[in-house]
């Protein structure tokens, strides 16, 4: 009997604190989301996020009411997902995702690179 265990996770900067800020029904998707990413899988609503690279840096969208929140974390190191940025959408200029987010977001991607390879040694 082959069972292949999840991959670790790790929270990087105030992203867990974020997302434990969001709506019920919102945590409950979005954790439901990084749990499938530990096992190897995609959520439904998972989708590349623009501008990384391919699809190893995801993001998964909800809404609630009138409101958008987004949780970004990436598969692209091995054995771990790191959970980079949660939040609220707050740009009124459409679907993108606002420039502030966007920075943040590679900051962190280049946090858990750093990160990662310090847990390597």
């Amino acid at each position: 009997m082959n069972i292949e265990l999840p991959k670790s996770l790790i929270w990087v900067g105030t992203s867990k604190k974020d997302l434990l800020g969001f709506p019920d029904s919102i945590k409950q998707i979005m954790g439901y989301a990084i749990y499938l990413a530990q096992k190897g899988d995609k959520h439904q609503d998972s989708k590349p996020l623009k501008g990384f690279g391919g699809a190893k840096t995801l993001e998964v969208v909800e809404s609630y009411k009138s409101d958008t929140y987004r949780a970004v974390y990436t598969v692209k190191f091995e054995g771990v997902v790191y959970v980079l940025h949660c939040f609220q959408k707050k740009s009124k200029k459409g679907i993108a995702t606002p420039k502030p987010d966007i920075d943040l977001i590679k900051q962190r991607l280049k946090d858990a690179e750093i990160l990662h390879n310090y847990r390597k040694r």
